[in-house]
């Protein structure tokens, strides 16, 4: 019976939740990251830490929306846990500071003890960061517990063994080649009408979303869901960022990884444009698998490279993907089990000072 209600419901259900899972409003957007900026840089340690870096020697893996939960058939998290791991623990052996974007935990289906039960694993890993001073914990919406439960500072101490703070951003910043560089690290979700907290978004995630997505084991987060052009969400984001001169921004929350303002599809848009007749034609055999459009190129004339976003921890097929900051470079990875390994792959690559800002 459920073999049969997943092929009748799930893409039903799946446009659902997508319908409803984001509503961005653009004044809202602007407004909110603005605002939050603003304090993060005028008054440090109260909404975000302001972290000066050395590009050329310093460390940063970024990583968000694991959506720890309880190992069932709704925790999105269960395929990706030992990718996470192996991940963390390469990170940790190689001195990296581990920051999480939010929607760690998935804390809008599950209640905290839940959570803490059956993740008692990756709390031990990411504990390692703490006690080297570098781990940097931002929440996101379905981890807003964090921000404003009286009981998280309990919570906390439970799983990390010390008290810990955690924010709703951070800027890291940074000089290459002469000019300062200002990185803003949030969630995302930020201006988004049914996912900054609103109470209906919590209610369909709870009530509706999450028992069917338990029972019919549906996952949307599939390569071939984030394949496509950005949503209205990054896409928002990224307007965002173009406005800010010399400043990086780099989120989570649309599971779709974003590395130089483009999607996967739209840099392969972008090669395509400039390759030759022999290196086209992989290009637009892989295009054409990915379901698009009308064959018609996007223009992505002007384009700068001001918005990044990390992905997810919770693909169906157990990757996860994130951001490396490193010897001046920023890579977009993915973590995957190949031959029985875990293994690390830069999907893209570049030099901070080669970066469009």
């Amino acid at each position: 019976m459920r073999r049969f209600l997943q092929r009748l419901l799930t893409k039903p259900v799946i446009r659902l939740a997508n319908k409803w899972s984001s509503r961005p409003d653009r004044l809202r957007v602007d407004k909110a990251l603005t605002d939050l900026y603003i304090d993060i840089i005028t008054q440090p340690g109260k909404r975000g830490l302001v972290v000066p870096f050395n590009a050329d020697k310093d460390k940063f893996i970024l990583l968000s929306d694991q959506h720890k939960g309880s190992r069932d058939g709704g925790d999105i998290f269960r395929r990706s846990v030992n990718n996470y791991l192996a991940a963390l623990e390469h990170y940790n052996n190689e001195g990296y500071t581990y920051i999480n974007l939010g929607d760690s935990e998935e804390l809008w289906g599950n209640i905290f003890q839940t959570i803490k039960r059956h993740n008692k694993n990756t709390f031990e890993a990411e504990k390692k960061f703490l006690a080297r001073k570098a781990f940097i914990k931002i929440f996101g919406n379905h981890d807003l517990y964090w921000d404003n439960d009286p009981l998280a500072i309990v919570s906390l101490l439970q799983i990390y063994g010390e008290q810990i703070k955690v924010y709703e951003g951070a800027v890291l910043q940074t000089t290459v080649k002469g000019k300062d560089i200002s990185i803003f690290l949030t969630h995302g979700h930020q201006g988004d009408l049914q996912s900054d907290g609103n109470w209906f978004s919590k209610w369909f995630v709870s009530g509706v979303w999450g028992p069917l997505q338990s029972y019919l084991h549906i996952n949307p987060n599939t390569p071939a869901y984030n394949d496509q052009l950005k949503t209205d969400h990054n896409r928002l984001m990224y307007e965002w960022s173009s406005k800010r001169k010399d400043t990086i921004l780099i989120t989570g929350h649309t599971h779709q990884p974003v590395f130089k303002s483009m999607t996967e599809l739209e840099s392969m848009y972008e090669k395509l444009s400039r390759a030759t007749a022999e290196e086209a034609i992989p290009l637009q055999e892989k295009i054409g698998r990915l379901h698009l459009q009308d064959g018609k190129s996007p223009d992505f004339k002007g384009y700068l490279d001001t918005y990044f976003n990390t992905g997810c921890c919770c693909f169906d097929d157990g990757d996860i993907t994130g951001i490396e900051i490193d010897q001046g470079c920023m890579r977009l990875i993915k973590w995957t089990k190949k031959a029985g390994n875990r293994q690390r792959v830069v999907l893209d690559e570049s030099k901070l000072a080669d970066l469009k800002l």
